[in-house]
């Protein structure tokens, strides 16, 4: 049986379809912060100073909602697919406006890898010789609720999420990157795990 939240967006999608502008808006609003969150992990930190995620995420919800009547999907699943395929391509076209070094875009993420098919595919705990959290991150299955849960963290838990959970990046890196000792990041993101299953575990606390 679908989830909940699936009811809602499914429900919001068939409204949308029969002309209902209000349902629509809310459909795209509703979908905001899954996108942007996908986008942050598609933009390496070497392409943040010329590209800004937010960028992505405004082009890529713009165009779905010009073509929106192309969509011909009927799940949640189908739509999220349909949305990330957007900011694929758009991702695609600002990589290649802004490519300066071809070694080091052939370190991104392949856009089509199966961990970019679902936001909760990413968070399975990579290989790493630290703690192991726990299982609520593998067993997450409602990505629109995790993305939300993951914009509501602090700015130093995000970030740590977003390095090592979605970019899949070792501890060492994530470490320089946030111009920390590797212990330090090591127990931030524990924390943030932590807090990120507390806001989890607690949707009725979720906006």
């Amino acid at each position: 049986m679908p989830s909940e939240s699936e009811s809602v967006l499914v429900d919001l999608l068939n409204r949308a379809r029969g002309g209902d502008e209000a349902a629509r808006d809310e459909l795209f609003e509703k979908c905001r912060s899954y996108v942007g969150l996908v986008a942050r992990t598609q933009v390496e930190s070497w392409m943040r100073a010329k590209v800004d995620a937010s960028d992505l995420v405004q082009q890529t919800l713009l165009e779905a909602h010009r073509g929106f009547a192309r969509f011909q999907g009927q799940t949640e699943a189908e739509w999220l697919a349909w949305l990330r395929q957007i900011l694929s391509h758009n991702t695609v076209d600002f990589i290649r406006r802004y490519r300066t070094d071809k070694r080091r875009i052939g370190r991104e993420v392949p856009l089509n890898s199966p961990g970019n098919g679902a936001i909760s595919s990413l968070f399975r705990d990579p290989p790493d010789d630290g703690e192991t959290p726990s299982r609520i991150l593998a067993e997450q299955e409602q990505e629109i609720e995790l993305a939300n849960a993951i914009t509501q963290l602090s700015e130093d838990h995000r970030e740590v999420i977003v390095l090592r959970n979605l970019q899949r990046l070792p501890f060492d890196e994530v470490a320089r990157r946030m111009q920390r000792s590797r212990p330090a990041v090591q127990m931030l993101w524990m924390r943030a795990v932590r807090r990120l299953e507390q806001i989890l575990r607690k949707p009725e606390e979720c906006p």
